[in-house]
C-alpha cells in the first residue's frame, strides 16, 4: 500500500525518506495478487471515510470489498466507504458502504468528506456550490471555508432534507422500556435524553443500550442510536452508536436527528450547536415541514492504493 499524507511538506526529510522507502518496496512486489484500488482517506470531526471511484470498484464484490479497506489493523481503516462518480461539472454520485460492507442511505459526514474531495478535485472557492446524490436524496453543501495551510480543509453546510420523527417505545431483553423519539434524516435514528456526563441509562452503558437497541426486531433494518444531553437551549452533547460501524466520535446525520429531537421536545432553540466527542457542528432548523442545515467541518487525510 502507497500512501501520501496530506500537508507533509517534499522539503521534509522524514518525510522523503519515508516516501522513497515505501517506493522501494512497492518496487519489488508483484501486482499479480490483484487490482490496486486507488483511494482518498478524510474525515469529519474523526468521523473517516474513504473515498473510490466507482469505476475502480466495479468489479469486485463491495461488502467484501468495504470490510477488507475499512479493517483498521489490515486495511487502510475508515468507518465507511463512498463510491463516487461524476454526474457533472461540480456534481457528483454517491453509494455509502458501512465499515461492515452494509449499505447506509448517507452519512451527513460522509457526503461532507465528499464534497471536501470535489471541492480539492476541481478547485472551489467560498461560496461555491457542489451538488451530491444520495441513496438518500440530493444533497447540496456550500463552501462557507477553505484552508490550504496544513493539507486541505473546509467548512460545509449541507442541506439535509426535511427530518420526520414519531414517538416510539422499545422494549429491551431485561424487560425495561424506553420510550423516546424515532427520526429519519435519509437514514433512521432513534434517540435517548440522558441526564448525566457518563451518558449513562438505567445503570447501563451509552454503549451498550446503543447496541441492543441498534439491532431490535422493532428495527428490521437496524437503527443509529443517539444519546444527547441538554446543556443549554443553544447546545446539546451527544453520543452516538452507529448502525454498521458501533460506537463512532461523530455523525452528521446523528447530529442532525439529535437536534431535531432537542427542537422538537426540549425547547432548544436554533442554531443549535451540537457537540460530539469529534468536534462539534451546528444544526439550523426552523421546525416541521422545513429543511435541516448542518454545517461541519472535513479535511483531506490521505491518498493511496490498496489491494
Amino acid at each position: 500500500m502507497e500512501v501520501y499524507f496530506a500537508g507533509v511538506g517534499i522539503d521534509d526529510p522524514a518525510a522523503v525518506f519515508s516516501r522513497i522507502s515505501i517506493k522501494r518496496v512497492n518496487f519489488c512486489l508483484s501486482h499479480s495478487g490483484g487490482s490496486l484500488i486507488p483511494f482518498t482517506k478524510a474525515h469529519a470531526c474523526g468521523n473517516d471515510f474513504l473515498i473510490v471511484a466507482e469505476q475502480d470498484a466495479a468489479h469486485f464484490d463491495l461488502a467484501t470489498l468495504t470490510r477488507q479497506l475499512c479493517a483498521r489493523n489490515t486495511g487502510v481503516g475508515a468507518d465507511g466507504v463512498e463510491y463516487f462518480a461524476w454526474t457533472g461539472p461540480k456534481s457528483g454520485r454517491i453509494h455509502l458502504r458501512n465499515s461492515d460492507g452494509s449499505i447506509a442511505e448517507i452519512s451527513g459526514n460522509g457526503t461532507r468528506c465528499v464534497a471536501a474531495w470535489m471541492a480539492e478535485k476541481i478547485g472551489s472557492k467560498i461560496g461555491d456550490t457542489l451538488e451530491i446524490s444520495t441513496d438518500a436524496g440530493p444533497r447540496v453543501c456550500r463552501i462557507d471555508g477553505l484552508h490550504t495551510d496544513k493539507g486541505f480543509r473546509i467548512e460545509v453546510t449541507a442541506g439535509m432534507g426535511i427530518p420526520t420523527f414519531a414517538a416510539r417505545t422499545v422494549k429491551l431483553a431485561d424487560g425495561s422500556a424506553f420510550k423516546s423519539i424515532e427520526i429519519s434524516t435519509g437514514n433512521p435514528h432513534f434517540v435517548i435524553e440522558v441526564d448525566n456526563p457518563e451518558f449513562s441509562v438505567a445503570g447501563r452503558s451509552w454503549q451498550s443500550i446503543g447496541a441492543e437497541i441498534c439491532v431490535h426486531p422493532d428495527f428490521p433494518h437496524q437503527t443509529n442510536v443517539e444519546f444527547i444531553r441538554v446543556l443549554s437551549p443553544s447546545e446539546i452533547e451527544i453520543r452516538i452508536f452507529e448502525r454498521g460501524a458501533g460506537p463512532t466520535t461523530s455523525s452528521g446525520t446523528g447530529s442532525s436527528a439529535s437536534a431535531t429531537a432537542a427542537l422538537t421536545l426540549k425547547g432548544c432553540t436554533s442554531p443549535l450547536r451540537v457537540v460530539a466527542p469529534g468536534g462539534a457542528q451546528t444544526v439550523a432548523w426552523e421546525g416541521p415541514g422545513k429543511e435541516l442545515y448542518l454545517t461541519g467541518p472535513a479535511a483531506l487525510i490521505s491518498r493511496g492504493e490498496a489491494w
